[in-house]
């Protein structure tokens, strides 16, 4: 069936009109909002506000607990990044390259915290590090390590590191999955060419695994940066709310507590745009450091 240009042009419009709008309205709108706040003093009760210019931007840089939260955002990516990605990478190694039988059933179980929401994995990590009744400390008393035993959420020096295993426990199976498909798409006549010419497992992986799911790696790696420079102030504010003496705070659950508890919206917003800056500035680096030529298989 031949159709016109008119019919194509409005099929496309039908197509792209409604996401445009939902873009506009749920992206850029909130973007450009956030932006054109950042200008003003208000507290976000009322309509009332007040132009200052540049005044939350000096308050900004004048802010010294705002690096340490810009510290402890890329101390949780550098964490999560490399945790996530050498247990998703082994597991998903070990499900597809050693023919486990319950392979199935390990894959359910390891992708199950991704279904849970952050909250609730939030409170769950919050009772387990509980000094009292908590399962670390249970464990280490168990084990004859009183001395090890501590208030892990309000140790100042622990607190922060604290936060790192729940965060690599709720993201690992997305990415298992991710790179067990990329995994799988590998031809079996790789790895048999590589045994005839001698190489051993370890050899398969580096010279074939990793260089053919390269694209899946760098994908779950941007993913990570992203949702953590964006989302990690979920869990700090269930877990720790930023505390103890501002120890956890990320740039985000610096801007909630600003904006939403302190009813300073016009800071908070400048805040939201300093973590826009940072998350395009990181992905772009990404982007370059990550670079490779694509692997024909």
């Amino acid at each position: 069936m031949v159709q016109s240009k008119k019919q194509k042009y409005l099929f496309l419009a039908f197509c792209l009109v409604p996401t445009f709008i939902m873009f506009s309205i749920f992206t850029l709108y909130p973007l450009f909002s956030g932006l054109y706040y950042s200008f003003f003093e208000m507290s976000g009760a009322s309509q009332a506000k007040e132009f200052v210019g540049f005044d939350n931007y000096k308050q900004l840089f004048n802010d010294e607990i705002v690096p340490a939260t810009i510290w402890h955002d890329y101390f949780l990516v550098i964490t999560k990044v490399i945790g996530i990605m050498i247990m998703a990478m082994f597991i998903a190694v070990a499900l597809t390259q050693l023919k486990i039988k319950e392979a199935p059933f390990y894959r359910i179980i390891f992708f199950f915290p991704n279904i849970m929401s952050v909250v609730v994995i939030g409170i769950l990590w919050a009772f387990i590090y509980n000094p009292d009744l908590g399962l670390v400390n249970s464990a280490l008393e168990f084990l004859g390590l009183e001395n090890w035993t501590r208030a892990w959420l309000g140790n100042e020096n622990w607190a922060l590191t604290s936060l790192v295993l729940p965060s690599i426990w709720a993201g690992i199976g997305l990415f298992m999955l991710l790179l067990m498909g990329g995994i799988a798409n590998i031809s079996k006549s790789y790895y048999e060419a590589a045994r005839i010419d001698g190489a051993n497992e370890w050899q398969q992986f580096w010279k074939v695994t990793l260089p053919l799911v390269w694209p899946q790696i760098k994908i779950s790696i941007l993913y990570i940066v992203i949702t953590t420079l964006n989302g990690s102030f979920i869990i700090v504010q269930v877990m720790t709310g930023g505390g103890p003496n501002n120890a956890t705070h990320v740039m985000g659950s610096y801007l909630y507590q600003q904006a939403f508890q302190q009813y300073n919206f016009g800071y908070g917003a400048t805040i939201g745009v300093m973590i826009l800056v940072f998350s395009l500035i990181t992905v772009l680096f990404l982007q370059l450091l990550l670079r490779r030529d694509k692997v024909e298989y």
